[in-house]
Formats: C-alpha cells, structure tokens, sequence
C-alpha cells in the first residue's frame, strides 16, 4: 500500500473525536462493539460507519463470533502516524531553534551601548 495513503488513512482515522474513543477504549484490550461504543450518544448505524472508517484505515480489526463482535486495536498503523509526527517534529523543532537563535542574535546587534 501507498505509504501516503495508509498515513491519510490513519489521520482521517483520528479526524474524529468519536473515533479517537473508541482507539481510547481499545487500548487495555479487545471488547466487543457495545462495549467500545457505550455511552457515545450516537446511532448504531453511526457507530457502524465510524468503525467502518477504522478498519479501512486497519486501525482496527474485527472478529466475529456468532452474534458478537470483537474489536481490537492493531498498533501499526498508529506507529506509523507516530513515526511521521516524530520525524516533522525533529524537523520544525531545528527550524524554530535556528530562528530562536537568529532573533537572540539579531536582538545582541541591536543592543545599545550605554
């Protein structure tokens, strides 16, 4: 798969608060989908599309048992997201330290002598 993709998949994946609690309510464990959803306050059609949402970004992956669903957090896909956030961190992190230090320098020139 595209690496882009698979990164624009993650973050859309994120993009929503009621997806991102139900990765939060993922991380101790497997549960099944009346557990992850519990309390959200929407539809279970809403909840269908935002897990539908999730396992295409396979942020979360399925498994069937009769009537019940389980879902379970797969954590690659987040590492990558991780990874990517890591490296534009390091980046704008030396970026705005070179400014930093051009302003303290430029700021040293403009100091009047008394």
């Amino acid at each position: 798969m595209n690496y882009s993709l698979a990164l624009d998949r993650s973050f859309d994946a994120l993009s929503h608060p009621v997806r991102r609690a139900i990765v939060e309510r993922l991380v101790p464990g497997p549960t099944t989908v009346g557990h992850a959803s519990a309390g959200l306050g929407i539809s279970k059609p809403a909840v269908t599309k935002h897990l539908k949402v999730l396992e295409a970004a396979g942020v979360v992956t399925r498994t069937v048992r009769g009537r019940t669903h389980e879902l379970r957090l797969e954590p690659r896909p987040l590492r990558e997201a991780s990874s990517w956030l890591d490296l534009h961190r390091a980046l704008w992190d030396a970026k705005f330290d070179a400014v930093g230090r051009h302003l303290a320098e430029t700021a040293k020139e403009r100091e009047v002598p008394r």
